[in-house]
């Protein structure tokens, strides 16, 4: 062997040993940085949770003691309960299974609508487009809802390991 091939196999036995040393250091960081990353990310999930989860309740209890002021409830303060319960009910069920329930925030988005509707209804003078604008809005995200739902039990997803805790 020549003394160009013997310095060549030399050098890429160096640069073998430094990559090796690359992958050892980078393997060891992923050890490091992986839990403290999932730490941050649920830290940050849960407080998140928490704090949708508060001000839904205030929100909540703030709308029902003004409904008590008011010593009566129209159907606009029922739905708006309704949409807080919608949003209580996703906090709960996302933060038992980290996913995300697509179809309760259809529910809030039809009850939304269905409370415009109502508001605009009682007003007068109010534009008959305006208020097939919105049923045309209800009646497309009822068809999602309902896309959703033939998708679910048709395609359902497979259960993660939280799922499978809460059973």
């Amino acid at each position: 062997m020549t003394r160009a091939a013997r310095e060549k196999r030399n050098e890429r036995n160096r640069d073998s040993g430094a990559r090796l040393l690359l992958r050892r250091a980078d393997r060891r960081m992923a050890r490091i940085a992986n839990p403290l990353g999932n730490l941050l990310v649920d830290i940050f999930h849960y407080g998140a949770l928490f704090a949708i989860g508060a001000a839904t309740v205030w929100a909540a209890g703030h709308e029902f003691l003004a409904i008590f002021g008011k010593s009566h409830a129209s159907v606009e303060d029922l739905l708006l309960l309704f949409i807080y319960l919608e949003i209580g009910a996703m906090v709960g069920i996302y933060f038992r299974t980290n996913r995300m329930p697509v179809r309760f925030l259809v529910y809030v988005a039809i009850t939304a609508l269905t409370r415009l509707l109502i508001g605009e209804a009682g007003k007068h003078g109010v534009s008959h487009t305006d208020m097939m604008w919105i049923s045309g809005s209800v009646l497309v995200l009822a068809v999602a809802l309902l896309l959703l739902r033939y998708g679910s039990a048709r395609f359902p997803s497979p259960p993660s390991d939280d799922e499978s805790k809460l059973k």
